[in-house]
C-alpha cells in the first residue's frame, strides 16, 4: 500500500513532465523557442488556457483536438505524456525517494531523446549531456555502479563510438555515425558502469536489425546506406541490458 501513493505522484510529475517534453520535441527541431511564449493551437492561433493544457485530461476531453476550430492536435504530446506518466509511476512505486528520482529522470530523458532519434536522427547535446552529470549523482541512489565504474563507463562508452566513427568517415569517405550516439553512449555508461556496455550495444544491434526487417516486410527498401536510429536502440536497450547485468554477476544467485 504504501508504494502506491509515491507512484501516483510519479504518474502526475510524468504527466506534465511528459506535456514540456513534447513540447520541446516539436520546437526545437523548427527552431522556436521552449520557454519563451505561450502555448498556441497550431490551426487557429488561439492562446491555449489553463483548461486546454492539463495533461492527460484536456486531451480526453477534447479528444484531441482544439475546442475553437476542431484542429488536429500533434498526437505526440498525449503520447508523451502517457508514457511519462507510466515512467514516472513505475520508478516512484518501485523505488521512493532519491532513487526513483533518478529512474524517473533516465527514463523521461531517454524516451525524449529516442523520439528525436526516430524522427530527426538527431541526439541533442542539450539533452545528452545533462545525463551525464545526472549519472555520475543521483545515478548513486538509482544503480549500485561505482563511482569508477561509472566514469570508466563514460569515457568508454563514449570512446568506442567516437573510435568507430572515426573509422568509417577515414574508410569510406562519409559519415555512418554520429557523435550523438557516442555521447549518448557515454551517458549511459555514467548511469550504468561499464559492465552493462557490451549488453547494450548487443541489445542495440539486435533491435536495429529488427527495425530493418521490419521495413524489410513493410515494404520499404533497405540498403547498406539506410539510416538507422541507434539512438533510438540504445535507449530502448538500457533497462534491458542493466537487468542482463546484474544477473550475470557471480553473486547474483
Amino acid at each position: 500500500m504504501t508504494a502506491i501513493l509515491p507512484a501516483l505522484a510519479g504518474a502526475v510529475l510524468g504527466a506534465v513532465a511528459g506535456s514540456f517534453l513534447s513540447t520541446i520535441i516539436l520546437r526545437w527541431p523548427q527552431g522556436r523557442g521552449v520557454a519563451r511564449g505561450r502555448s498556441a493551437c497550431d490551426g487557429c492561433g488561439r492562446t491555449l488556457g489553463l483548461s486546454d493544457l492539463v495533461p492527460i485530461v484536456s486531451a480526453l476531453a477534447f479528444r484531441g483536438r482544439c475546442r475553437t476550430c476542431g484542429a488536429r492536435i500533434d498526437p505526440i504530446h498525449g503520447r508523451m505524456e502517457w508514457a511519462c506518466a507510466a515512467i514516472g509511476a513505475l520508478a516512484f512505486g518501485w523505488m521512493p525517494g532519491l532513487g526513483g528520482v533518478g529512474w524517473a529522470l533516465l527514463g523521461w530523458l531517454l524516451l525524449t531523446l529516442s523520439v528525436f532519434d526516430w524522427r530527426h536522427f538527431w541526439l541533442p547535446d542539450a539533452v545528452t549531456l545533462p545525463l551525464v552529470f545526472l549519472g555520475l549523482t543521483i545515478g548513486f541512489w538509482s544503480t549500485d555502479a561505482m563511482l569508477a565504474d561509472r566514469v570508466i563507463g563514460a569515457v568508454a562508452g563514449y570512446g568506442a563510438l567516437l573510435a568507430i566513427s572515426t573509422g568509417y568517415r577515414l574508410l569510406r569517405g562519409r559519415e555512418g555515425l554520429g557523435l550523438g550516439d557516442a555521447k549518448l553512449l557515454g551517458a549511459l555508461g555514467a548511469w550504468l558502469g561499464w559492465q552493462a556496455l557490451p549488453f547494450l550495444l548487443l541489445i542495440a544491434a539486435l533491435i536495429g536489425l529488427i527495425m530493418a526487417l521490419g521495413a524489410r516486410l513493410a515494404g520499404r527498401s533497405v540498403t547498406a546506406t539506410t539510416q538507422v536510429p541507434l539512438g533510438t536502440c540504445m535507449a530502448l536497450a538500457a533497462l534491458p541490458a542493466w537487468a542482463f547485468e546484474i544477473a550475470l554477476r557471480p553473486d547474483a544467485f
